[in-house]
């Protein structure tokens, strides 16, 4: 019976959806699963609910909950990872702080103050789950579902742990270029590569035809352009449809987001659409709306059709061979070529029974790659901050931050990561007992005459040459 630990168990609706899926595989009914999470608090009601599937459906499948993670990762298949360090308390301040300073955050996990500071947060905890893989089940895959995906993946990399990242937003995409042009998902052939959540459909075809003509059509009409402002923008000025909605993508770069004109105009749908904080008032929503209660209690437990999460298609892939193709979030190593070499790309990758197997892109269009690299600059100075403890690469990295940048002045912005230090510290150990240098503010008197300082060689020579020319 293969073995399928799932470290963040206690993110019930997401552990019951990868749960329902893997049983639903023909071939994969034989699974037993390992629900972790740091306490008692959620699981209970994952392994009732999984044990009720499992026995209206006469599966062979089995299901047990531990606290302890070396107990749930020994001898495992798989490793799952959906977990969330410091939960709602840790993300209130990621979105609040900065909002304090100005910086007006829609989702707060990929990038900005919210997604570095979540990256701090998040990769030494994975880093220490991948030792203790290295040691417990080394020809493990994990299936990595925790974000800022590219930063947690980018941290990975430098490990020898077997992994990929996993997230929807292909998918759901393609469901959104389906309708905006009218033809079935199934029909359509499309090439997507990028990084995470900047991830760029590079062709677009039906039967051979170029679809992008009439994508581009679409979005020059109101009643299309209003559902998707910002990705709308991008692809006007950019040429080519992105992975990510209206909320999440405004934030990744710095033109729709930097003051309450550019917001009105571009964010203005409610919700994931681009309103302020709209992740974080989401989940004050749940967690308010079901506290400590067993949501799955009244659950149906028939098995549904599988959802469109790749888990259950790349462990099926690798188990019975049936070949799978999906984007999948990996060390770069070339894929695509004008992007870093050791940075976390997103691209197509094939799944069968001999592993995973990724595609090369090649080059992105240079405007595209120009783009991701805006990201993946901080995304760089975030992993090293998060592995070194190095308070001043956090303060690059929100300095490089696009939305940051747009917003704050470099003292501002260093100001922001020290209060966000100091709020989140009890889930920062590796930066114990540091605080961000302080940089105070320069009081220039009135009548205040600069130095005098040793010419320029390079002023003197040009100074030369106007003499010259007289």
């Amino acid at each position: 019976m293969r073995k399928i630990a799932i470290i963040g168990a206690g993110s019930i609706v997401f552990c019951k959806t990868l749960m329902l899926d893997i049983m639903a595989t023909p071939g994969l009914e034989d699974t037993h699963f390992s629900l972790m999470a740091p306490s008692h608090r959620r699981t209970p009601y994952v392994e009732a609910f999984a044990k009720r599937v499992i026995a209206q459906n006469n599966l062979p499948s089995q299901v047990s909950a531990t606290t302890d993670r070396r107990e749930a990762l020994d001898g495992a298949d798989y490793v799952i990872s959906a977990f969330q360090v410091g939960g709602l308390e840790a993300f209130e301040q990621d979105y609040q702080i900065p909002m304090d300073y100005g910086v007006d955050q829609c989702i707060g996990d990929t990038l900005g103050p919210g997604g570095i500071f979540r990256a701090l947060r998040s990769i030494p905890v994975t880093l220490d789950m991948a030792a203790d893989m290295e040691e417990l089940c080394p020809n493990a895959l994990l299936l990595n579902y925790v974000n800022p995906m590219a930063m947690v993946c980018w941290a990975l990399g430098e490990t020898d742990v077997q992994f990929v990242g996993l997230c929807h937003g292909v998918q759901t995409t393609m469901d959104l270029i389906a309708g905006y042009v009218g033809i079935p998902k199934d029909d359509i052939d499309y090439t997507c590569a990028g990084i995470n959540h900047m991830g760029w459909f590079l062709e677009l075809t039906h039967q051979g035809n170029d679809l992008y003509p009439l994508l581009r059509d679409r979005f020059e009409h109101p009643e299309y352009y209003v559902n998707e402002k910002v990705r709308g923008e991008v692809l006007r000025h950019f040429g080519y449809f992105m992975t990510e909605s209206t909320g999440h993508l405004s934030e990744y770069i710095p033109w729709f987001r930097k003051n309450s004109k550019a917001l009105g105009m571009y964010c203005d749908e409610p919700g994931f659409g681009g309103e302020t904080g709209a992740y974080l008032n989401w989940s004050k929503h749940v967690a308010d709306k079901f506290g400590t209660q067993d949501i799955l209690a009244d659950e149906p437990t028939e098995l549904p059709p599988r959802s469109v999460e790749y888990g259950s298609y790349i462990i099926e892939a690798l188990e019975t061979g049936r070949t799978f193709k999906f984007n999948g979030n990996i060390r770069n190593n070339g894929m695509i070529t004008n992007l870093p070499y050791d940075c976390c790309a997103e691209g197509p990758v094939f799944a069968d029974k001999t592993g995973l197997h990724p595609t090369i892109v090649g080059d992105l269009p240079s405007q595209c790659a120009a783009l991701n690299l805006t990201n993946i600059n901080v995304q760089r100075l975030a992993v090293e901050a998060a592995i070194n403890g190095d308070t001043e690469k956090i303060v690059q990295a929100c300095a490089l931050d696009p939305l940051t940048s747009a917003v704050l002045t470099l003292k501002e912005t260093r100001d922001m990561v020290s209060d966000m230090l100091q709020a989140e510290a009890q889930w920062l150990p590796q930066f114990a007992g540091q605080k961000v240098r302080p940089t105070p503010t320069i009081s220039i008197p009135s009548g205040t005459k600069p130095a005098a300082v040793p010419v320029d060689p390079a002023l003197a020579i040009l100074a030369r040459f106007g003499e010259l020319g007289k």
